[in-house]
Parts: C-alpha cells; sequence; structure tokens
C-alpha cells in the first residue's frame, strides 16, 4: 500500500497550501491526490480505489527501495462483469498505467476499473481520460509527456460518481513516471541475451506481463518511449551541461541539462540525486535512503539487466527503481565494477534522528564519497594484474614531422604514477608499444586531441589484451595552461610524500609540456572520481618505453606472443606464461616488467645468470624460498591502501560508514605487518647463504636488517602492538578508541615506508629469479645459460661484428600441453674466431615446415637471454641486441582500415627506418599480399637494403625462389631450407600415393619449390582440383621453360654482380678519396668471388 501511495503521489503537483516544497519524497510525506474518491456503489467502474483511511496527514511512508514482494493473492485484473467501450477507438496512454492502482483486499478480491485495456480514448474528446492541450508552443502531439496533476487543472465532481470521466489538461513542465504499461516487453530469457545499449529500453518481467503485452498491443513504439521517460531523458530532447544534443560531435555524455524550472519544482531529495547525477551521468549511481540503497532511472535499467533486480516504480521523482539493502551493496558495486560500469556512491551524513533531532522537516544531507571504476578499483577481487588509468596528450613535432605522445597514469591500488613522452611515427609503433607495456584498463583523451593513427593504434593493440580496454574521451584534458598545472600540484599538496619530486621527474622528461598537459587531464580525472587521496599520497616517477633496454615495439610484442596469442588473447602459449611461476602476486606483475624491458647491459645480464646459476644448484633453497613467498599477502598493495589512510580521514567522518571503513583498516594494517614479518625471516635467512646473497645484492639493494636501527626490531615493536592491541585483528571488534590508536601506528610505520618499498622490491626479484630457475630446471628440452658478449667487445679479435650462435634451437612453448618435443635446429649468424658466417639467413621451405617457429624460437631465445634467464639450446653465444624487428603473419585489420599488405609495409618501413647493426629483423614471406611482380620486387629491394646498408643479423624466410638465385653468392647471406621428405616416389598427386612428410630440420641449401599442391592436398582440397592445377604448373613451366633455365644460372653471376662491375668502371674514373662506403662494399662482394672461383678452379 505504500507503495502506491507514493506512485499515487506523482499525480498531485506541490503547491505552498498543502505541501512543503522543500522536503521530498524520500524525506518528507506524500500527500494522497485530490482526485481520490471512494468507489461508490455503482455499476459503472471508477477510475480508482483509495481507502477512506487514507489522508494527507497519515501518508508519510518513507520509500525504502526494497524489491517489491510478491503478492500473496493474485490480484483480479478485470471484473467478470466488464465490457469494452467499443465507441473508443483503442486503449489511451493513461488507461495502460491503472493497473498499477488497483488495490487487492484481504479477501482477494480487487475492485473494478473503468477502461477497457484494449480501447483508446482520443486525446482531445472531452470523454477521455486525459487529453493534450494542443496548444502548447513549439510541441508537437507526439511530444506530449504525462504531468503531474494539480488542482488548478482537475475539476472533481460528483460526477465522478456516475461514472463519467474527468477531463485532465496535461502540464508540460514536469514529466511523469514510466510504468511497465508503457513499456515494451519480452520475456526474461529474450531480454538476457540483448545485447544492447546500457541506455537502450529494457524489459521487465513478473506477474502482469501477459496482461501488460495486451495492453500495448495498440501502442505504437513512439507512444510507449514517449510515455516511458522524462522529457528532458527523452533521446531526441536530451542535452548535455552544455545543451548540446545527441548528435553535436561534442556531446558530452557525462553531463545532463535539467530545466530550470524542472528543478525548481523537485523537493529537496530530489535535488540531491538529480544535482549529483546531472554531472556524472557515466556513473551508475547508488543513492543512500535509510538502510538502503537505490538506482533511478537509466541506471536502474542497468540494475535490472545487469543483476536481474525487480523494477519497482517509487523513489526519487516516483520513477524506475530498483535497490539493494546495505549488506549486499559492496557485491553489488564489485559486480558491476567487474562488468566495466562506474559506480558511485551518494551517502547519508548523519542518520535520520540526527536529521529529525534539527527539526521535523529537516532533509538529511547527502554527499557524493566514492565512485570506482574498473581503472581505479583496489578491492582485492581485482587479480594480480596491474590495474592501470592512462592519459594520453598528442602533439607534432614540427621540427622533423614526428607525432610525439606526453602520457601520464597511475596504478591506484600501489599509489604510483609515471609520467613520459615518446616520439613516434605513423605506424604508431611507439605508442603501441606503451599501450601493451602498461596494459590500461581506460585511456582518457581529447575527443578531437587525436590522430586517425592513434585511434587506430588504441583500437588495434587494445584489441590484444586480456581484458576490455575503457576509452573516455574528454572535451578537454586540462582547462589550465602548463605553469597553472604544476601550480596547482604544489597548492594541493600532490606527491607531496613522493620520493622524487616532480620537478626531478619531468627534468628526465624530454617532451616537458605535452606530459604536464597529460598528467593534468589525469588529475582532472583523478579528482571527478574523488580519488584525491591517490594524489595526496601518491608516488611519482618517470617512466621510459625504450631507453636503456632491449627495445621491441607493439607490433613486435604481438607478432612474437609475449603477453596474449593471436588465437584467442588468452595468456596460454605465451612467452610470460612460460616464465611466470611466481608465487606473489606482485612478482608477477615485476616479471612482466622486466620481460618489456629487457637488459642491453652485459653485466647486468649476467648478475641475474649468476643467481640463477646459484638456485639451479640449490633446489633445497628454491623450496624454502617458495615456502616463504606462499605465506606473503599483496605487500604492495598493502602498503599502498595502508599509506593512502594518512590523509584519508573523509570516510571516517561518516556515521554509518565509519565503524565499516576502521575494521578494514586494522585488518590491512595487521596483515601488512604480518607479512612483512614473513618476508624478512626469508631475508635473514638468505643472508646466511653467503655467495647467494652477494649475487642478489648485485641486483637489488636492501636496507638495514639487523641491530638497533634495523627493520628487524622496529618490526618486532609494531607486532607486539597488534598482539596487545588488536589481538583478533583479522575480525577486530572496534571501538572509537581504536581510530586514535591506529592512526598513530600507521604513522609511525609510515615513516620508513622507503625502506619498506626496498624490501618489497627485493622480495619481488627473488620471486622472478626463483621462477627462472623453476624454468630452467623443468622445461622439457635441454636448457643452457647465454654467453653473452657485450657490444664493445664485437670489434676485438675474439669476435668480429654481432655473433648469434645457438646449437639445439627448440621453442619453448611451440607444442603447448600435447607433451611433443620439438625438433633442435642450429642457427650461426655472424663471424667469430671459428669461421666466417654471413650476418643474414635466407630461409625457404615448404609451407607448413617450420619456418615462422623457427624465426621466432630465435628471437625468443635472445629475449630470454637479455631477461638473465636460460634459453632453449644446448649452448648460445651472442653480443648483446639493441632491437628486435619482426614482420610475421598475414592478417589484415578490418576494424581499423588496413588491409594485409598495408600491414606488411608498415611494419616493414619500421624496420628500414629504425634497424641498426646491433638489431635482429625477422621477416617472414614479404611481399606475398599484392601481386607476384611487385612482391618480389619490394621483397628483393629490402633484402638488399638490409644486408648491403644495414648489414645486420637478419633471418628472411620467402617462397619467391628466385632471390636464392640472386643472392646465392653474396658473401653476406647463407641459404637453408626446412627439410622435408615423401613418404612414397610415385608419381601420382593423390594424396595416398604422394603424402608429404615436414621433418621441421634445418638444411642447407635452398628448397627447390614450396610444394604447395601437396599442402593443398593436406588442407582439403579434392584430389580433382589439384590434379588440374598439377597440368596447369607443367604447362606454365614448359611454356617458359627458358626462363626458368635462365633464371638457374642467376647463382654464377647474378644482378648483383652486374652492379659491382658497374661499380668498378665508374670508380677507375675518378680519384679514391671520393668513395663512399658502398663502392667499398662492391669491391670487397668483387674480390670475395675472385677468391671464391679461384679455389673451385684449383
Amino acid at each position: 500500500m505504500n507503495r502506491q501511495r507514493s506512485i499515487l503521489s506523482f499525480f498531485q503537483k506541490s503547491s505552498s497550501g498543502n505541501h512543503d516544497s522543500t522536503t521530498g519524497p524520500l524525506d518528507g510525506q506524500c500527500p494522497a491526490p485530490d482526485f481520490l474518491i471512494k468507489q461508490a456503489k455503482h455499476n459503472v467502474p471508477t477510475a480508482f480505489n483509495q481507502p477512506p483511511s487514507l489522508t494527507a496527514d497519515d501518508s508519510s511512508a518513507e520509500v525504502r527501495g526494497t524489491d517489491t514482494p510478491p503478492e500473496k493473492v493474485p490480484r483480479q485484473i478485470l471484473p467478470a462483469n466488464f465490457t469494452a467501450n467499443e465507441k473508443n477507438n483503442g486503449a489511451s496512454l493513461f488507461s495502460s498505467i491503472m493497473h498499477k492502482f488497483v488495490r487487492v483486499d484481504d479477501g482477494g478480491k480487487a475492485t473494478q476499473r473503468s477502461q477497457s485495456s484494449n480501447v483508446s480514448l482520443s486525446k482531445t474528446s472531452p470523454t477521455s481520460g486525459i487529453y493534450t492541450n494542443t496548444d502548447h508552443k513549439g510541441m508537437s502531439k507526439q511530444e506530449a509527456v504525462f504531468q503531474p496533476i494539480t488542482k488548478d487543472n482537475v475539476a472533481i465532481s460528483k460526477k465522478a460518481n456516475q461514472g463519467n470521466i474527468i477531463p485532465i489538461e496535461v502540464d508540460e513542465d514536469i514529466p511523469g513516471p514510466e510504468t511497465p504499461g508503457m513499456r515494451p516487453l519480452a520475456s526474461h530469457a529474450k531480454r538476457s541475451r540483448e545485447d544492447g545499449s546500457k541506455f537502450g529500453s529494457l524489459l521487465d518481467s513478473g506477474k502482469r506481463v501477459k496482461f501488460l503485452e495486451d495492453l500495448t498491443l495498440n501502442m505504437t513504439k513512439k507512444e510507449v518511449d514517449m510515455a516511458s521517460k522524462f522529457e528532458w531523458l527523452d533521446p531526441s530532447r536530451i542535452r548535455d551541461a552544455n545543451g548540446r544534443r545527441l548528435n553535436d560531435p561534442l556531446y558530452d555524455r557525462t553531463t545532463l541539462y535539467i530545466p530550470p524550472e524542472v528543478l525548481k519544482k523537485m523537493s529537496a531529495s530530489q535535488k540531491q540525486y538529480w544535482s549529483v547525477k546531472c554531472k556524472y551521468m557515466d556513473v551508475v549511481l547508488f543513492f543512500k535512503v535509510g538502510k538502503f540503497y537505490e538506482l533511478y532511472e537509466m541506471d536502474a535499467e542497468i540494475g535490472h539487466k545487469e543483476l536481474d533486480w525487480k523494477m519497482t516504480f517509487s523513489g526519487v521523482g516516483k520513477c524506475r527503481q530498483v535497490g539493494i539493502s546495505e549488506s549486499g551493496i559492496d557485491d553489488a558495486v564489485q559486480k558491476l565494477v567487474a562488468r566495466g560500469y562506474k559506480v558511485g556512491r551518494v551517502e547519508q551524513l548523519e542518520t535520520s534522528e540526527e536529521a529529525k533531532a534539527r527539526g521535523t522537516n529537516s532533509i538529511i544531507p547527502r554527499k557524493l564519497v566514492q565512485v570506482v571504476t574498473p581503472s581505479t578499483t583496489v578491492d582485492n577481487g581485482i587479480g594480480p594484474d596491474a590495474v592501470h588509468l592512462l592519459a594520453i596528450k598528442e602533439e607534432n613535432n614540427l621540427d622533423n614531422g614526428s607525432v610525439v605522445y606526453g602520457f601520464a597514469f597511475v596504478d591506484c591500488a600501489a599509489l604510483r604514477f609515471w609520467v613520459g613522452s615518446i616520439n613516434d611515427d605513423a605506424s604508431c609503433s611507439a605508442l603501441g608499444a606503451l599501450l601493451l607495456q602498461v596494459s590500461p584498463k581506460e585511456v582518457v583523451y581529447e575527443s578531437r586531441g587525436l590522430s586517425k593513427e592513434a585511434l587506430k593504434a588504441l583500437k588495434k593493440f587494445s584489441l590484444n589484451g586480456s581484458t576490455t580496454l575503457q576509452f573516455t574521451p574528454v572535451q578537454s584534458l586540462t582547462d589550465s595552461v602548463i605553469s597553472e598545472v604544476s601550480d596547482l600540484i604544489h597548492l594541493k599538496g600532490y606527491f607531496k610524500g613522493s620520493s622524487n619530486s616532480l620537478d626531478h621527474v619531468l627534468n628526465k622528461v624530454i617532451h616537458r609540456e605535452a606530459t604536464i598537459c597529460a598528467l593534468g587531464g589525469l588529475i582532472n580525472h583523478l579528482t571527478r572520481l574523488m580519488s584525491e587521496d591517490v594524489l595526496l599520497n601518491g608516488d611519482i616517477y618517470p617512466y621510459q618505453v625504450y631507453s636503456g633496454c632491449l627495445k621491441m615495439d607493439g607490433q613486435t610484442l604481438v607478432n612474437l606472443e609475449i603477453f596474449s596469442n593471436n588465437a584467442d588473447g588468452g595468456q596460454s602459449g605465451t612467452l610470460y606464461k612460460y616464465l611466470d611461476s611466481c608465487v606473489t602476486s606482485s612478482g608477477k606483475r615485476v616479471l612482466r616488467n622486466w620481460i618489456c624491458h629487457p637488459l642491453k647491459d652485459a653485466d647486468g645480464i649476467n648478475n641475474r645468470l649468476d643467481v640463477v646459476d646459484g638456485l639451479v644448484a640449490r633446489p633445497d633453497i628454491v623450496s624454502v624460498i617458495a615456502q616463504h613467498l606462499r605465506r606473503l599477502p599483496d605487500l604492495e598493495r598493502l602498503l599502498g591502501r595502508i599509506k593512502i589512510t594518512l590523509q584519508s580521514s573523509g570516510p571516517l567522518l561518516l556515521p554509518l560508514f565509519r565503524r565499516k571503513v576502521l575494521k578494514q583498516r586494522v585488518k590491512l594494517f595487521g596483515s601488512l605487518v604480518k607479512g612483512l614479518r614473513t618476508g624478512l625471516s626469508l631475508l635473514l635467512l638468505l643472508q646466511e647463504e653467503g655467495p647467494l646473497m652477494s649475487s642478489f645484492t648485485k641486483i637489488f639493494k636492501l636496507p638495514v636488517l639487523i641491530g638497533t636501527s634495523g627493520l628487524d626490531q622496529f618490526l618486532t615493536q609494531f607486532e607486539a602492538a597488534i598482539d596487545s592491541d588488536f589481538p583478533n585483528y583479522q575480525n577486530h571488534d572496534v571501538t572509537d578508541e581504536d581510530a586514535e590508536t591506529l592512526s598513530v601506528l600507521i604513522e609511525l610505520f609510515m615513516e620508513k615506508a622507503s625502506e619498506w618499498i626496498q624490501v618489497v622490491h627485493a622480495i619481488n626479484c627473488i620471486d622472478i629469479l626463483r621462477s627462472f630457475a623453476v624454468t630452467s630446471s623443468f622445461s622439457c628440452g635441454i636448457m643452457s645459460r647465454p654467453v653473452i658478449v657485450s657490444p664493445s667487445k664485437t670489434t676485438s679479435q675474439d669476435c668480429v661484428g654481432p655473433v648469434l650462435k645457438m646449437k639445439g634451437l627448440w621453442h619453448p612453448f611451440a607444442l603447448g600441453e600435447s607433451g611433443g618435443l620439438p625438433v633442435p635446429n642450429d642457427i650461426i649468424l655472424g663471424e667469430n674466431t671459428d669461421a666466417h658466417h654471413p650476418r643474414t639467413l635466407l630461409l625457404t621451405g615448404p609451407n607448413m615446415g617450420g619456418k615462422s617457429t623457427l624465426l621466432r624460437a630465435t628471437c625468443l631465445a635472445v629475449l630470454m637471454a637479455q631477461l638473465g634467464c636460460y634459453v632453449p639450446c644446448e649452448n648460445c653465444v651472442i653480443s648483446v641486441v639493441d632491437i628486435i624487428f619482426t614482420r610475421l603473419g598475414a592478417t589484415d585489420r578490418i576494424m581499423t582500415g588496413e588491409s594485409t599488405f598495408f600491414i606488411e609495409c608498415t611494419e616493414t618501413a619500421s624496420v628500414l627506418q629504425n634497424a641498426t647493426q646491433d638489431s635482429l629483423v625477422i621477416l617472414d614471406e614479404l611481399g606475398r599480399g599484392t601481386s607476384t611482380f611487385d612482391g618480389y620486387a619490394i621483397a628483393y629491394s629490402v633484402f638488399r637494403h638490409l644486408i648491403e646498408k644495414v648489414n645486420c643479423r637478419l633471418l628472411f624466410a620467402t617462397h619467391y625462389h628466385p632471390l636464392t638465385k640472386e643472392f646465392a653468392s653474396h658473401p653476406h647471406v647463407t641459404l637453408q631450407h626446412m627439410a622435408c621428405a615423401f613418404r612414397s616416389e610415385s608419381d601420382g598427386h593423390s594424396k595416398r600415393e604422394k603424402e608429404l612428410v615436414f621433418l621441421y630440420r634445418l638444411a642447407s641449401g635452398a628448397c627447390p619449390e614450396s610444394y604447395g599442391l601437396q599442402v593443398a592436398l593436406m588442407a582439403g582440397i579434392p584430389d580433382k582440383t589439384v590434379n588440374v592445377a598439377s597440368k596447369a604448373s607443367q604447362q606454365m613451366k614448359k611454356s617458359i621453360g627458358k626462363s626458368f633455365r635462365s633464371s638457374e644460372q642467376r647463382s654464377e653471376f647474378s644482378t648483383l654482380h652486374e652492379q659491382w662491375l658497374k661499380t668498378l668502371v665508374s670508380i677507375s674514373r675518378i680519384d679514391c678519396k671520393s668513395l663512399d662506403e658502398d663502392d667499398f662494399d662492391s669491391l670487397f662482394c668483387m674480390w670475395y668471388e675472385l677468391k671464391t672461383s679461384f679455389r673451385s678452379g684449383n
């Protein structure tokens, strides 16, 4: 009954005479509508049934927001003697909501209704239940919506008892409610399968579904939609705070325009809700009412769809509403955040008793105190992966035409900020590397501040992560100039407790202005999300995408399947998954950072390898380390959550929130102290292992652990405090005195925050190196320690130029969980004292023969070596690689408008522009995305440029066999192929008679052909089709036989030799001082050819 009264009260407009305008439906009273009268004993049914006891004085029931309980007695919709009024054209919109007000008495007999569900009344007819004033200015009939009924436009007459319907003029100032009868219906199963917009029309379910479907048979969809929303929420009328409509390119989806006249007529609680909601339209907003949290209108649709909460029609403004009790709010917020929603909570600042003590009509003050998003959540349920919020600012570098990206990102759980900048080109490879390294949950950028190429890169590299990336375009990252951002940071005290000052961090950034702009945008976004505590307590660091490490751009990370596989985007079959035997969550996060930034310093690599050697030799120590690590909580995040409490007293001021927050802080602090004790015990244990600990200390620094000033004794004092003051810290019954005690303990404990950070970092490094040792000891194949040669030694007599020598190389996870052993192969690139070996491998072989697997295995071995891990081969000698480039696979990206050949050329362009002598380049089947002649020409020119101009370590796989003829005698190139065999020597082409067998073994020389017909048979192409292709192939060979024979002779004297001769002729006529590097290279090649010919002749 309270629900019915609250809904009926909507149809009475507030007036100074009988209703306090400052009292809302949540805090004040709900007077009965004047047009409700007691049902007379007539045969003609009346519109409503109002109990005699319902008056304006006793209708003060508070709307609680609970789910409507099921009726014990099914309500009778229409009386047995009801007959339709055939004079009417169909059901009116007003009649479609009348069933909401049919009361079921104790005997289960429903009152009669005044209208039939399938009868509509003309809007202008004097006999209609409601008619629309067609003289509204600028408003069509379709745009008219229902408004509250007031004494001014309702004439109550005794004729109502005689069955006459009262004509009512609609007021266009205040919108009416949406009721089930006004909305299109569908089954719950169908609704669950729909994947529409979260602001789309959601469907209701319940006992009245069948009846409501009958009610809406004669209603058009447009009528239903117009009648079901507030006027200013209708998609055709909705505006942002600046008055822009949905079709405006600058429309701001985070704000809402509410007409002033509507706002004036709202109750106090309505104003509380909509004053917040109009600024947070992108946030699901929970509104605290008594002991319940409620969602309204669009948010109610989300709660109904995602959480399957039953929709009711009451609450703020008598609108659609769902709700949950206090006990279930945390679980509800966590579920919505996990599904990608931003969730806010408007809390009561005092209890209802405190409000009543101030006066009878006092309004409970409320405030938005929390906004949780997928990118800022800090709860334990977020998993081990880092959760980052990234802001990007793009600028054009007028000096060289490149693109500059300033960026700033934050890990709210760990209270860490990073800022930096990158130079990029049209391929956006550096931006892709940043996105894959950071792996953000949300990206904030200016809606018109990013180029089309950058937007494509955001979509392209977001598809390769395991989580969905949210894009948040804003009108402007910051409204302030660069100097004002810095002044704001100093004025507010942001990053005040950071170990690095903001100026010190920015001095390490190349493009300062773009970086500060991105940081300002990040600060604005966090401030809007009520996360100022993160800014006040956070540490800030510079971030380098490439500097000081082995460089891998975004496409290389994708091609090598470093973090996500190319099949389903998961972690199965990735390098990260293969190396990850870490026990702690923070160790897993640091491992990811290590993989993104492999070392280029030979001494640093060897220091890590020394530790791995020691752990492999001592499996007992590895077991003890694992036992300690398994008892550790996530110390990094616990430190962050404790540090944030130093300047975060806000939640403790909320009367209904205080005890819960305090209890949680006691649990977190107790867990942190006990966890650090376990960590210190591990470090003290390793100190007893002298040689092993000395190797560890070359990788990380440790604070003083023992002695009067050591952390061990310092931590003992806090353990004693926890045991005495909070013995049951996991579930402590907090008191008011505990708040002060806990505050003092935390403040004293965080005085050594920098030392605790060093301890956590040391534990993370131990966890990762233990993981490397486990991987090295328990892999399915042979693992060995690589020999790392620094670049400075490559010019000595021991080693001439870059070298890459691997014996018995195998792909570490190519076979997945099948359990088979991969075939090992030998790779030798570069020169050493043993023999001369070219730096380029021209690789041919049949389709599916294992070429791409060999290329990937080579890159992965180099990457693992420079991480400080054993590599999958019998022995390995490499000089440090500065950049790894890859061009693998054949895919297009329809969503970003990129064809297969365009992707090939983009990746190849990055290689040609950035590769150096110390780089490792992998090119697989370059040129296959276009015509044969164009593809071959591009492959030829790129290959020649890399071997003669760059002279890097290069693995080039191709099906263009003329390339093997052109470069067979080149001194920088060696020819090899993936071997294969046939089960039968029959001349037939059927699968039974002649089956191709892949040996996956690297053999010398070029492969005679690619065996495409045999692979076609294996793929299932019919024998008849393959036989036709075979005959066509024979005909083509006969028709151009001379050209084929001519091509076979090119290995003896290729076009390269012709070019060399031309160069010799040209340099014979000029002064030797003008010789360039290309001329000397030509002379060297000619000398090599003459020497080879002389030896073969002898």
